[in-house]
């Protein structure tokens, strides 16, 4: 079996859902979930700079991260365990800014997001899960920041009863003293680096 690469543009702009090249045989099966001509083939120019994973536990919530400077387009893909992967347009000019969408990311599906610079990227975890990035852009600490999950003016409805409830959520120290939207939109409007 062969399946090709599959590139869907989403209705926020710029965000992609994209099926890996995958072949199975006998033996097992072989996952390519970049190629940098493909990508160009298809109109993206993602091009990696940083490769990681986190190792996360059910339950784990991740809050809607970004890069004040240096923004990271980034390539994720749950390559075990299932997580519930939101992206946000943090693009003030943009006509979807502040939307959200979220998908079910998991081993079995393979399914890649794009997420595009400028964008916010959070995910709850529902299994035990290994995530992988693929950055088009290194760390960049100092301008490391993020949104609330929980931002009422976004309004993301996290699928909590898949984790028994919110009382079963884990949440880092620094994720839980983050910005509103609110904030992020004061921020916003006075730098350029946004």
């Amino acid at each position: 079996m062969i399946q090709k690469f599959d590139f869907q543009e989403l209705a926020l702009k710029g965000a992609y859902k994209i099926k890996p090249f995958y072949a199975e045989d006998e033996r097992g099966g072989l996952i390519k979930d970049y190629n940098i001509d493909t990508f160009k083939e298809n109109g993206i120019t993602h091009q990696l700079k940083e490769v990681f994973y986190t190792v996360s536990h059910k339950g784990v919530i991740r809050a809607i991260h970004f890069q004040l400077n240096r923004q990271q387009a980034k390539l994720v893909r749950c390559i075990k365990g299932h997580i519930y992967d939101v992206i946000v347009d943090l693009r003030p000019q943009s006509p979807t800014f502040g939307l959200w969408k979220g998908f079910h990311l998991t081993e079995e599906n393979m399914d890649c997001i794009l997420v595009p610079q400028y964008f916010g990227h959070g995910y709850l975890v529902l299994e035990d899960s290994i995530v992988s990035y693929k950055c088009g852009e290194v760390f960049y600490g100092e301008g490391d920041s993020g949104i609330m999950y929980d931002d009422p003016d976004i309004g993301i409805n996290w699928p909590m009863e898949l984790i028994g409830g919110i009382k079963n959520i884990i949440i880092s120290e620094k994720d839980k003293s983050l910005m509103s939207f609110s904030d992020y939109k004061k921020i916003a409007s006075i730098t350029k680096n946004i």
